[in-house]
């Protein structure tokens, strides 16, 4: 599969964005399987195709840790037509990073959803017009006060995009919300580099939000502007692309639960 999906071998399996653009430039495989399905294993449940398993760029077992996990894995294989397109299996595309890239490394994956803490995209608030500032109150306060209620996380709010320090004691309570496991890991990491939010990704596995409640946070301003400028065919087609990535990592947090 190395040559299927590029991204556990570049130099940053985590980012979804890279994992798509890597993916583009493989050349697509012709369907060389008649059947996808699932087995279950001593460690999870595996993915087969015509009854062997499938394994990750760096050749590990893609074992995923649930049923309904690699129920939906195995539909994308099963999906494929006459080519393999990775663009279109979003949650194969996760798994591998997962595996390859987050299990041996939660450390490293976890320190760099804190670094969203000091700079999450809820703290930078819209000084004008008024409209626009009671829409990101409207969308991104309830979870400031949530960090606050739940995690003990007080952060602090500037205008503009100038660099505000935050408390090292809230940056420290949100961290130590952070999940251990890989699999909630690598699709928590997902859901932040995707909005900009450590916070909401936070939210989102807790439950505290939904995903689409997420996804509407986090585009609040890139929403403002497409309703008074509009949005070019370019920009919804990235942001379709994104709204994938971001539903399979989703479906994981939803499934593996808090």
């Amino acid at each position: 599969m190395r040559e299927l999906f590029e991204e556990g071998t570049g130099p940053s399996p985590l980012d979804p964005m890279e994992s798509a653009r890597q993916s583009s430039r493989a050349p697509l495989r012709n369907r060389f399987y008649a059947t996808a399905g699932v087995v279950r294993g001593a460690e999870g449940f595996a993915i087969e195709l015509d009854g062997r398993t499938v394994h990750t760029p760096a050749r590990r077992p893609l074992v995923a840790p649930a049923a309904a996990i690699a129920e939906a894995i195995g539909a994308e294989w099963d999906a494929q037509v006459k080519v393999i397109d990775p663009l279109s299996m979003p949650l194969t595309r996760l798994a591998n990073s997962i595996i390859d890239g987050v299990t041996d490394r939660a450390g490293e994956v976890a320190d760099d959803i804190v670094k969203y803490l000091g700079t999450d995209a809820l703290f930078y608030r819209a000084d004008h017009p008024e409209a626009l500032v009671a829409r990101q109150a409207e969308h991104w306060d309830p979870v400031l006060f949530w960090a606050v209620d739940t995690l003990g996380a007080h952060f602090i709010l500037a205008q503009g995009v100038l660099h505000v320090r935050q408390p090292e004691q809230a940056i420290a309570a949100a961290r130590a919300a952070l999940p251990s496991d890989p699999w909630r890991l690598g699709a928590l990491h997902t859901v932040t580099t995707l909005t900009g939010s450590a916070l909401l990704a936070l939210a989102q596995l807790r439950g505290s939000l939904s995903a689409d409640a997420v996804w509407a946070a986090a585009h609040v301003d890139e929403d403002w502007n497409a309703e008074r400028w509009g949005a070019d065919d370019e920009a919804a087609t990235r942001h379709a692309a994104r709204r994938r990535d971001f539903d399979a990592s989703a479906l994981v947090l939803a499934v593996l639960g808090t």
